[in-house]
């Protein structure tokens, strides 16, 4: 690390005390080589006992066990979601707040290896913990529940529990190394059709079929997606279709995802995507009902100095983190991201060729791969932040943010 010395006594760095970074890495060190066990037993438990989005009731409770006994408060206004939480540690004017995810996706476990981020998150923050008092911050942990559906982190944004936060941090489970990476904004919408049932061959004509609603709108969108703004997406999957062949369907239900590289192009898709669902109702003489599910997801900023701190901080643990600012999937974090300083890497290990969202990507997220990944990870998060505490113009620029 390069990190500046600071300043005792400086406008941007009142009541910290002077810090050389060679001094702050080695107390970074000692601090994940203390909680190594622990760390590591969180992520291999929480891989053991995947729980759906909103229901990681007992990852939670690992969690917050595992920093309670590192003198982490929860004293503080806590957030509503029953698998959320928001703790502390320091008492510093530069808030750093470290995301714990631990989702799993059904059936498949821990497929797109949460338990490997929240480890990694959780790993950063006790780091942060053994420096918080001579950098002058306050690390902020926050289990963000349901990243993969509703979007925890979006709900803990209405909250407030973001409001006093300067920089956010965590890091994703992948098969390589990246950083700088940007996502896709995405919106999720439920889709019901309603007709009226009859005798498919006595009395079909008496009938409304929902069904042929559904299948006119998956038409409409397929042909709409040629106009669709560059490396925008549309996924749809029908989770109702009737209930016998001899009956024409009353109900039919869908489900739509929808992704663009922008909030505003997912806006101009959305619109898309109504007309094309309008169109089946209109044919159909169906009524149509459009619900949408969960948050819509912002696009990922990652802020670039600290983007460049965690690439430093990672070559010291001989890894080489790539740079490159391509949208990857959708996250979240995104709309943490539009409102303060974020990084998101891509925190690698050997998932032999497997894809995310996949069985065989979870069989590898307790290997011994993937424990390095998490401790190395935790280094380089904790190591970012450090960077931007300790460098007065950093520390400012941040500061002005989370007041």
């Amino acid at each position: 690390m390069k990190a500046a010395a600071m300043k005792a006594g400086s406008p941007s760095t009142a009541g910290t005390r002077t810090l050389s970074s060679a001094a702050v890495e080695r107390c970074v060190s000692a601090a994940l080589e203390r909680w190594a066990p622990e760390i590591l037993g969180l992520s291999h438990a929480i891989h053991a006992d995947p729980e759906l989005s909103g229901q990681e009731f007992r990852a939670a409770k690992r969690v917050s066990r595992l920093l309670r006994s590192a003198g982490f408060s929860f004293d503080g206004p806590q957030p509503l979601l029953p698998a959320s939480f928001s703790a502390t540690f320091g008492t510093g004017e530069l808030v750093v707040a470290l995301c714990v995810e631990y989702d799993a996706l059904p059936t498949i476990g821990h497929a797109c290896g949460h338990n490997v981020n929240a480890a990694c998150a959780v790993g950063a923050a006790l780091a942060l913990a053994s420096v918080a008092d001579e950098l002058g911050i306050t690390v902020k942990v926050l289990g963000t529940p349901a990243e993969e559906t509703n979007g925890g982190k979006v709900d803990l944004i209405g909250e407030g529990f973001f409001e006093d936060v300067s920089v956010a941090m965590m890091a994703h489970a992948g098969a390589e190394d990246v950083i700088g990476g940007s996502s896709l904004a995405m919106g999720m919408w439920d889709v019901l059709y309603e007709g009226r049932p009859a005798h498919a061959a006595a009395a079909p004509s008496e009938g409304v079929n929902a069904l042929d609603a559904l299948v006119v709108a998956q038409m409409a969108i397929a042909l709409a997606r040629q106009q669709l703004p560059p490396a925008s997406v549309v996924s749809l999957i029908v989770t109702e279709g009737g209930s016998a062949v001899n009956v024409i369907p009353e109900r039919a239900r869908a489900s739509v995802e929808m992704r663009s590289p922008s909030l505003k192009n997912l806006r101009t898709i959305e619109e898309r995507v109504r007309r094309c669902l309008e169109a089946g109702a209109l044919a159909s003489g169906s009524t149509l009902k459009v619900t949408p599910t969960g948050n819509a997801y912002a696009e990922l900023r990652q802020d670039l100095y600290l983007s460049e701190a965690y690439r430093e901080a990672m070559s010291a643990r001989g890894r080489a983190v790539a740079f490159n600012e391509d949208p990857v999937a959708s996250t979240d974090m995104g709309n943490v991201s539009q409102l303060v300083p974020s990084i998101h890497p891509l925190l690698g290990y050997d998932v032999h060729g497997a894809a995310h969202h996949t069985a065989e990507f979870a069989a590898h997220g307790s290997s011994a791969s993937a424990d390095r990944a998490v401790l190395d990870g935790a280094f380089g998060l904790a190591l970012a932040a450090c960077a931007a505490a300790s460098d007065p113009r950093q520390r400012e620029r941040l500061l002005k943010i989370g007041r």
